[in-house]
């Protein structure tokens, strides 16, 4: 088990996971919605999807702030001089790709709606910016990015999942741990 030093903070746990459940929940979400044919169903799930989309951006703007002002737990020593080179190179990109992709999904889904001349009423009440003028071209040419965006996000979850599973059952170093609830 790692020491309370080497554990994150109960605020970079609760958002870490948060992130977790909303961002595949938005995938399956969007895997869904996308397979139907059109329908007030459709439509309705298209909305959800768009709000749910700007949650998980708030949510990612949250989880940054707090990581800039809240110094993250270094990794152990022990683990530290265990993991090959490459394994930390891995660690390091597959983190930086994700926050790249926290902001970069749900961006270009709000760029393509407004392009499409959808825009993003948060709840059926607060009406947002668009963030692009309306332009069909423009809404061809992101509908395709938001998509392989979502896949590129969904990829790396799973990579950051295994690596943890692996630390977990295969390494046994309680890495882990570090990232979830209770002491």
């Amino acid at each position: 088990m790692p020491r309370p030093s080497d554990r994150y903070t109960a605020t970079a746990v609760a958002l870490h996971w948060l992130l977790a459940l909303a961002i595949v929940g938005m995938f399956a979400l969007g895997l869904y919605m996308t397979s139907l044919s059109m329908s007030p169903t459709r439509l309705k799930l298209y909305n959800w999807h768009k709000w749910a989309g700007i949650l998980v951006l708030a949510l990612s703007a949250a989880r940054l702030l707090w990581r800039l002002t809240h110094r993250p737990p270094e990794l152990p020593g022990a683990i530290v001089r265990h993991m090959p080179a490459w394994q930390r190179l891995a660690h390091q990109a597959t983190h930086a790709g994700l926050y790249l992709l926290f902001f970069a999904v749900p961006l270009v889904g709000w760029a393509y709606s407004s392009a499409a001349g959808f825009p993003i009423v948060l709840f059926g009440v607060l009406p947002l910016p668009d963030f692009v003028p309306v332009n069909r071209e423009l809404a061809e040419a992101l509908k395709p990015w938001h998509g392989w965006l979502a896949y590129a996000l969904a990829a790396l979850v799973v990579l950051h999942v295994l690596g943890a599973l692996k630390h977990q059952f295969v390494d046994r170093d309680g890495l882990l741990w570090r990232m979830w609830f209770g002491r």
